[in-house]
């Protein structure tokens, strides 16, 4: 029960339609698909919540995109494989991402894409904060649209998620106030990131460093569906408003970074469900745990950040990028955990 291979609830997704529709949507559809239709509601499914669904056959590493010189791969995300590539001009290491367009969007939404990705890509480009990755320069080469950047150190805040490999309690609050700080920038400047979330986060804990990475390529899918019917973004980070398919503010980055501190500080994410339709009610409707009830050694205060930071309601949410990293300087925190 699908349409060019996009199953229906993905279709009411970007309808608009309520999560408690959505959920239904998803439901009935696994009762009456067929085997082989319920194994591609599942493959979406997965998609949606890992950021990537099944791999493509591999193909091989192009040897440059534009006249970037690829060297080897770093990693894959949702949409677009990032790699390791040299300016032959002036000689400078880039990241390179790649973005295969003719790919992922269907004919008739090509152009639309193309021409978001360009604007994206430029109001990405004019951002200019310490805690934002640079972008140099866009392209596209042969169906293949491409981003090159500032080559980052360290690791993804996701490799400090796990209760095993908490950081100090003040050092995670800091770092999420410094990216409060950094989106407060970007959406005065009128960009919305959309996919705020620990991977798309870079940390280089021996110097500090600590960049914001992806601003615009979750918009890239507002131009039309993908030919997976992959919805980027991970569903555990979104917004109520942005999982219901509702216009979307600098407030909804805001709550995928309290979630992303949330995780940061527990080791576990606020809303959890077996199902997909579970997860999304969670987040829709029910109220996250009692932080301090989960770790009992945070600041207090904690509590009451998260009642405002999660809010179904964006506007009972902090108002700015501003605020919302002052509330969290304004926490009685111990030097160390």
């Amino acid at each position: 029960r699908s349409t060019r291979g996009r199953p229906h609830w993905l279709y009411s997704a970007t309808a608009s339609a309520s999560i408690r529709e959505l959920a239904r949507a998803l439901d009935a559809e696994l009762e009456l698909a067929s085997a082989p239709d319920v194994a591609r509601l599942v493959a979406a499914t997965w998609a949606t919540a890992c950021g990537g669904g099944k791999p493509p056959a591999r193909k091989s590493m192009p040897a440059r995109l534009g006249r970037y010189e690829l060297t080897h791969e770093l990693g894959k995300g949702a949409m677009g494989v990032v790699y390791q590539g040299r300016d032959p001009r002036i000689n400078r290491e880039v990241a390179v991402k790649a973005i295969p367009l003719a790919d992922e969007f269907d004919p008739e939404d090509l152009e639309q894409a193309r021409t978001r990705f360009f604007r994206e890509a430029e109001m990405a480009g004019r951002l200019s904060h310490p805690h934002i990755v640079t972008i140099y320069d866009a392209g596209e080469d042969g169906g293949t649209a491409y981003i090159a950047m500032e080559l980052l150190r360290g690791q993804h805040l996701v490799e400090y998620t796990s209760a095993s490999r908490l950081l100090p309690t003040a050092v995670a609050i800091e770092i999420v106030a410094r990216l409060a700080d950094a989106l407060h920038y970007a959406h005065q400047n009128q960009v919305v990131h959309r996919d705020i979330k620990p991977a798309n986060i870079m940390f280089d804990a021996p110097s500090g460093e600590l960049k914001i990475t992806d601003f615009g390529i979750a918009r890239l899918t507002d131009s039309g569906r993908t030919r997976t019917g992959v919805v980027l973004g991970t569903p555990s980070f979104m917004s109520p408003e942005q999982l219901q398919g509702r216009p979307v503010t600098g407030r909804s980055d805001l709550f995928s970074l309290a979630v992303s501190l949330y995780q940061l500080l527990t080791g576990q994410l606020p809303f959890r469900g077996d199902t997909m339709p579970g997860l999304m009610m969670k987040i829709a409707l029910e109220p996250h745990p009692r932080i301090c009830a989960i770790h009992p050694g945070l600041p207090p205060g904690l509590d009451a950040f998260f009642d405002r930071a999660l809010a179904k309601d964006p506007a009972a949410r902090y108002d700015s990028g501003a605020s919302f990293a002052q509330a969290l300087r304004d926490l009685n925190l111990p030097d160390k955990r």
